[in-house]
């Protein structure tokens, strides 16, 4: 895992990274963090939220939250998600959470697409492979959306999202089938199902 390089460090003086969780599922909201590591941080372990079991990112999420000189988790809503559509509320989203990390000069973004933001940033295609500061996003955003999906699940218990999180499986279909959307769908996805 690379730190900031060097050089962002020397020309900006505090560099960000930032990635998402959720554009993909059915339902709920979508998830973007950013994270400031001061320089020498070690994480063990530190990796690409999808590359690490559900017991391994969360015990990593607190171990972050600690070390990290600053970090954000924010989110887009279904209702902005259907408005919107998919790629501008994850922008939203990655704006809100940068907005969140005070003192950020620079953006290191997971992908290939650059959010608006109003601080220079560069897209690094799987940063969170990368990039550790991208990486620790990448478990900030992807651990409070499994969190907010287990509490999603108590309040729609017959969704079941806390085994699927509102991805797309054979199961949540059927429920969506059985039971219609509920108000946590994402509408403009399950037009496509159709």
């Amino acid at each position: 895992m690379l730190e900031a390089d060097g050089e962002l460090l020397e020309r900006y003086g505090s560099v960000c990274g930032v990635d998402e969780a959720g554009r993909g599922p059915l339902a709920g909201p979508v998830f973007a963090a950013a994270v400031i590591l001061p320089p020498g941080t070690e994480i063990e372990g530190l990796n690409d939220s999808k590359k690490l079991s559900e017991k391994k990112r969360e015990a990593l999420y607190g171990e972050i939250c600690e070390k990290a000189e600053a970090w954000s988790v924010a989110s887009a809503s279904e209702k902005e998600i259907d408005e919107l559509n998919i790629l501008q509320a994850t922008f939203l989203a990655m704006r809100r959470a940068v907005e969140g990390v005070p003192g950020a000069a620079f953006a290191l973004i997971d992908g290939n697409r650059m959010p608006p933001l109003d601080l220079p940033g560069r897209c690094v295609v799987g940063g969170d492979g990368k990039y550790a500061c991208i990486a620790a996003a990448s478990i900030l955003a992807k651990v409070s959306r499994d969190r907010y999906m287990y509490r999603l699940a108590e309040r729609y218990p017959q969704y079941a999202f806390e085994k699927h999180k509102g991805y797309g499986t054979a199961l949540h279909y059927q429920m969506i089938r059985q039971y219609g959307p509920s108000p946590v769908h994402r509408l403009s996805f399950l037009k496509k199902m159709h």
